[in-house]
């Protein structure tokens, strides 16, 4: 495993460094979308209208965050589930988004739409909001303010901490073999 200081927006040869396992860093800008606002996006899409964020090298992360205490940006923004969001992953992930950010396993599609494109799926820390927090320094709406916590914001993270959950060649961390039990340490 190696650690990685990555600055947004991403690219191949950002993500082809990455595996499984890796810890990353991530400072720049990001942006937020649950399962209503991916559905959003690509009604857009479908109807060729433009995107509220340019889609290249982006990262989208799936948080639905806690209103602001006084004097910060954001309240807590701990990752949701991501599966509810692999119905539409793939083709974001096709228009050049290049990671996303949640919790959990992936489904079939999605881990294909990171070897086809060169993206890689993040992982965060659930149940730590409030210190992932801690690494946003400015959040805005930016689109679909009408679903509240859900709204597409643009959040500026500064070491962000991330693990790599599904690199683009295929690796998984949530499949990695016990290397201790099975004598390979």
């Amino acid at each position: 495993m190696a650690e990685h200081a990555l600055q947004t927006p991403l690219n191949d040869a950002d993500i082809l460094k990455l595996r499984a396992g890796d810890v990353v860093r991530l400072t720049g800008t990001i942006y937020t979308a649950r399962d209503a606002a991916h559905k959003r996006l690509c009604d857009l899409l479908d109807k060729g209208e433009p995107l509220p964020f340019d889609l290249q090298g982006s990262v989208i992360y799936y948080v639905g965050p806690s209103p602001a205490p006084p004097g910060r940006p954001i309240g807590a923004a701990g990752p949701t589930t991501s599966y509810r969001m692999d119905t539409y992953a793939p083709r974001l992930h096709a228009l050049g988004c290049k990671a996303s950010v949640g919790k959990g396993k992936r489904g079939d599609a999605v881990k294909q739409a990171l070897a086809d494109h060169k993206a890689v799926y993040f992982g965060a820390t659930g149940g730590a909001g409030a210190l992932l927090s801690k690494c946003i320094t400015a959040a805005k709406v930016i689109a679909f303010d009408d679903l509240g916590p859900e709204a597409i914001r643009e959040l500026t993270v500064v070491d962000f901490p991330l693990l790599v959950i599904n690199d683009c060649l295929g690796g998984e961390l949530y499949v990695q073999p016990d290397r201790a039990a099975a004598g390979l340490e």
